[in-house]
């Protein structure tokens, strides 16, 4: 049997372990064996968490004051309390799970969560919640993927700087491929060049190379077109000069 002493010890033990927890829960427990005891103990330790079974009335005592005190009703019959000072999710997992799989042994009476009571089904919802540490590796991934985009864009800059000031050094910043095509387009190949001055020759050779007999039948078609005008002239003025005759008589 204990002693006052020793019973002090453990209440004053069991109160400062739940001020300094974030989490609790409360089981009963039938049949018990030594070998599941220790099962779910190390269940617990495995989350962080930690168990010890009470006494209901040392319980009501140590809760008293604390955010755990909403959950004195739950304080009766076999009881056991588990606690945590980390990660709510992470405990509340273990917890449900193994209650459910060792349902002949234990019965769900309450869990405290940030000081509030809640039952087995709000524990199982926390359960299937994403931990902090998940958490933390969702959001460390989202931000290296946003930092690798960041990093690729930045060393794009230099990397195609430093393709432009090659082709500078190359000379190869000609015009664009649209002008240089134009610019090829417009200027005549070698065979059409060579095709335009045979061109010119011959024109040129047809008109200083005339054929003699045209030349002579031009040359005469001149002389009589001149001829005619001549006497035309002279007809015109005989006329003229018998007039003057008959005036002057």
């Amino acid at each position: 049997m204990k002693t006052r002493e020793r019973k002090q010890e453990d209440l004053n033990a069991l109160t400062e372990h739940l001020n300094n927890s974030k989490s609790a829960m409360i089981v009963g427990f039938s049949k018990l064996s030594v070998n599941k005891d220790q099962e779910f103990r190390n269940q617990l330790r495995d989350a962080g968490a930690e168990y010890k079974v009470v006494k209901n009335t040392l319980a009501r005592i140590a809760v008293k004051g604390t955010p755990y005190e909403g959950a004195s009703e739950y304080l009766k019959g076999v009881t056991g309390i588990a606690w945590s000072e980390n990660d709510a999710v992470v405990f509340s997992k273990a917890v449900s799970k193994f209650v459910k799989d060792n349902a002949d042994i234990y019965t769900f009476k309450a869990g405290i969560v940030e000081g509030r009571v809640v039952d087995l089904k709000q524990v199982e919802a926390i359960a299937s919640l994403p931990s902090k540490e998940e958490l933390i590796a969702k959001l460390m991934f989202v931000l290296n993927a946003q930092a690798q985009r960041i990093v690729t864009v930045i060393n794009a800059v230099p990397r195609n700087l430093a393709v432009v000031i090659k082709q500078i050094g190359e000379g190869k910043t000609d015009a664009p491929a649209e002008q240089k095509t134009e610019a090829k387009a417009e200027q005549p190949t070698v065979e059409e060049e060579i095709r335009t001055e045979e061109s010119k020759q011959e024109k040129s050779e047809q008109t200083s190379e005339i054929n003699p007999e045209t030349k002579v039948k031009t040359d005469a078609a001149t002389q009589e077109s001149e001829q005619n005008a001549e006497q035309e002239t002279s007809q015109e003025a005989v006329p003229e000069a018998g007039q003057e005759e008959e005036k002057s008589e």
